[in-house]
């Protein structure tokens, strides 16, 4: 039996990728390990699935000036220590990460002893966790093509970001008797992610009276984002999130408006859900989700709203632009190389495992 670490925490977007893998690893007669950081959401994540985990120093590189980058580099020392020791131990075949800071030790012990290392690159530009990481990958998988020109040739392969497989097994008429709604109306599904956002929820609000017009609207507004003055409204049902439903509410959607980071925009891409983004604002971020917008935008795969010029007429603009046109999204979609990650990445898995 072959032995894989994957490693990767920080967000839950470093961790979701590597929780769909487990199934084809699984198949493949893999022997799973996590190494993650001590208390991070990837240790919560991770528990659940019965995996060995094992939690390591971790710092951040910062950019900016804090007193915790007098510190931090200490503990990326210590984690380092700590890998090499797991590398040790456990004696992997091959290392899948999926980055955030706590996987740069664990990328740098495996190439100390010589274990192949495959990483995944989310976002259109890499972060700086995976810079650091870069000399020491085999393989490096991104999800744009503008990603493959900003890494080494003889290491960048376009795979898209694995997506859980029970996400393309939803049912519609769940989805639609999970909302209360009926199948004579189209359905607007409206995903500000984990925490929410209150610029696109705020939107959408200002116009539903005339979206439930003609369509149905479920609105995932995310963690204390719930409006109850628009509780009981014919049409319009909000959540804070959805869980094992989810796969059902997205069979019902038609079309999806959406954040454009990089794991939220993938799935949207693996079920063909014509997609109205609206990326966070650069104001507020590194940039990361326009960059990883445009893109989507430039193959044809979205339509693409600036939160600068969001108003109630431009975003019903953009709705009614999407629905009407939503079949050349959903046909150009289908063709996508970056769709069907899974697979590709255990070629390489199971290629590199030495």
């Amino acid at each position: 039996m072959k032995k894989i670490i994957l490693t990767g925490g920080g967000t839950a977007g470093h961790v979701t990728p590597n929780i769909a893998l487990l199934p084809a690893l699984s198949e493949a007669g893999f022997e799973v390990s996590y190494i993650g950081s001590y208390d991070g959401i990837e240790k919560k994540l991770i528990e659940e699935f019965n995996i060995p985990y094992y939690g390591i120093a971790t710092g951040k590189f910062r950019r900016y000036l804090d007193l915790k980058n007098l510190t931090d580099p200490f503990k990326v020392i210590k984690g380092y220590g700590e890998a090499l020791k797991l590398m040790q131990e456990l004696k992997p075949d091959i290392v899948f990460s999926k980055g955030g800071f706590v996987s740069v030790p664990v990328v740098l012990a495996a190439k100390a002893k010589k274990i192949p290392v495959i990483s995944h690159e989310s976002d259109m530009t890499p972060g700086l966790a995976n810079k650091i990481a870069k000399p020491a990958a085999t393989k490096i998988c991104c999800n744009f093509p503008e990603t493959v020109n900003l890494l080494p040739k003889d290491k960048a392969v376009l795979t898209g970001t694995p997506i859980r497989q029970e996400l393309l097994m939803g049912n519609r008429l769940a989805g639609l008797d999970f909302c209360g709604f009926t199948s004579d109306k189209p359905v607007i599904m409206v995903v500000g992610g984990s925490t929410g956002a209150v610029h696109v929820n705020d939107a959408v609000r200002a116009i539903l009276p005339k979206l439930l017009e003609k369509f149905q609207v479920v609105h995932l507004c995310g963690k204390g984002k719930l409006d109850e003055n628009y509780n009981n409204t014919p049409g319009y049902i909000q959540f804070e999130y959805v869980n094992k439903e989810l796969r059902d509410v997205f069979a019902a959607a038609d079309i999806v408006i959406s954040r454009a980071g990089a794991n939220a925009i993938c799935e949207l891409l693996a079920l063909r859900k014509p997609n109205l983004l609206i990326p966070l604002s650069a104001k507020a971020s590194r940039g990361d989700q326009i960059l990883n917008a445009n893109s989507f935008k430039a193959q044809g795969y979205s339509i693409v709203l600036e939160e600068e010029n969001m108003t109630e007429e431009t975003l019903y603009a953009a709705i009614t632009e999407l629905y009407d046109n939503r079949q050349s999204y959903i046909d150009r979609m289908s063709s996508s190389r970056q769709s069907n990650a899974i697979p590709v990445i255990m070629d390489l898995i199971k290629e590199y495992a030495r």
